[in-house]
């Protein structure tokens, strides 16, 4: 692979980026520090994709695969590596995000955490009780496959196509886990109505000396409550099978199935860590927020005290913190939290801010989630 970057950053140091080809056939942006021409000092990856800001869907890139060689560390290299490769995706974007960050580590180069990690307990004895009516009579539930997956990618990205964070999926999409010796990989379980598919599982392997045994759904989509209830019963079923009492569903608590949860009972688990995890940084402010403003005007019908206001946010005299901003774009954090804490919204644009950033969980902005099977 001939570099498409290759720079000389000091004697006897070079950096280069070279694109080649990733797990799906995707194109993965390698970048690498190399020491006296060939000696290999580190790398990390970047990945591309279509990025949710409630919405509006922005092209975004992801660092991931950060590592450094043990005779290298410890001498700055990996702030190198960042800074060129963060240079290099500012010329191509406008938002990064890191997909599982170190602690304390990635808040030097700008960015925060802004998604809080979630996931739904069911209880088998609940889904029991409303078994009866889990499924429409046209509806079954059959295993599915890769054939499948064209018609699951549509069906995710209808179901989540205003959620924050969320991936929105290319048609060619496969990121299923494949099966191994000693993991049996992605289970997929499909819902049919009226001849199209309405709703489906994936349903996660458990490894071998996996501390947790039971059962993960890694995601769920489904057309309405009724089919996801067909899913669910389908995976008690299952999970009494494994002698498992309840099983954990990987979705945020507003979709539809959360919903359906909440109605029949359930545990929701939820961590927001105060560093590391998923994260993302604002790379070209008044270019991001170009792009979002039909967003946020959607969030707000209001007066024309609106354009004041964003003149003021693209320039930085609101909301100043470009990393605070990415927290409330993506509803991590809410106007009520910054005016509880800080005094930073001036009081022109206190209901302005308020309709911009209602935090997620509301009517005009879903919970931001990462959904497992998209991080990288």
């Amino acid at each position: 692979m001939h570099p498409v970057v290759d720079v000389v950053l000091e004697p006897g140091l070079r950096y280069t980026e070279t694109i080649e080809s990733g797990a799906g056939n995707r194109s993965v942006r390698y970048c690498r520090l190399v020491a006296n021409q060939d000696t290999p000092v580190g790398e990390l990856e970047v990945h591309s994709f279509r990025w949710r800001f409630g919405a509006v869907a922005v092209d975004a890139e992801g660092i991931g695969g950060v590592e450094i060689q043990p005779s290298f560390r410890r001498r700055g290299h990996m702030g190198r590596l960042l800074r060129q490769a963060l240079d290099g995706m500012s010329r191509r974007v406008n938002v990064a995000t890191v997909s599982s960050g170190i602690q304390g580590v990635y808040e030097k180069f700008g960015f925060v955490t802004s998604v809080a990690e979630g996931h739904l307990d069911m209880r088998v004895r609940d889904l029991e009780r409303a078994a009866a009516a889990a499924a429409p009579a046209a509806a079954r539930v059959r295993p599915g496959s890769t054939g499948d997956l064209p018609a699951m990618v549509n069906l995710y990205n209808a179901t989540h196509a205003q959620r924050p964070w969320t991936h929105e999926r290319p048609a060619y999409w496969n990121r299923l886990v494949p099966q191994t010796t000693w993991r049996p990989g992605s289970e997929i379980l499909v819902v049919e109505a009226e001849g199209t598919l309405a709703g489906y599982a994936i349903v996660a392997g458990r490894s071998f000396g996996d501390s947790y045994f039971g059962l993960t759904v890694q995601e769920m989509a489904a057309r309405d409550t009724s089919i996801a209830l067909c899913l669910l019963a389908d995976i008690a079923r299952s999970a009494w099978e494994l002698r498992v009492s309840e099983f954990r569903v990987r979705e945020p608590l507003d979709g539809v199935v959360g919903r359906l949860a909440r109605r029949l009972g359930c545990a929701y688990q939820q961590e927001f860590p105060p560093t590391g995890g998923m994260m993302a940084a604002i790379l070209n402010r008044s270019e991001l927020l170009a792009t979002l403003e039909p967003e946020l005007r959607r969030r707000d019908r209001g007066t024309a005290a609106v354009d004041a206001a964003m003149d003021e946010l693209a320039g930085g005299e609101l909301i100043p913190d470009s990393g605070l901003l990415v927290r409330l774009l993506l509803g991590y954090s809410s106007a009520a939290d910054v005016s509880a804490f800080t005094a930073s919204i001036p009081e022109r644009h206190r209901r302005t801010c308020s309709a911009w950033f209602p935090g997620g969980g509301t009517a005009k902005l879903p919970v931001p989630y990462a959904h497992t099977l998209d991080r990288y």
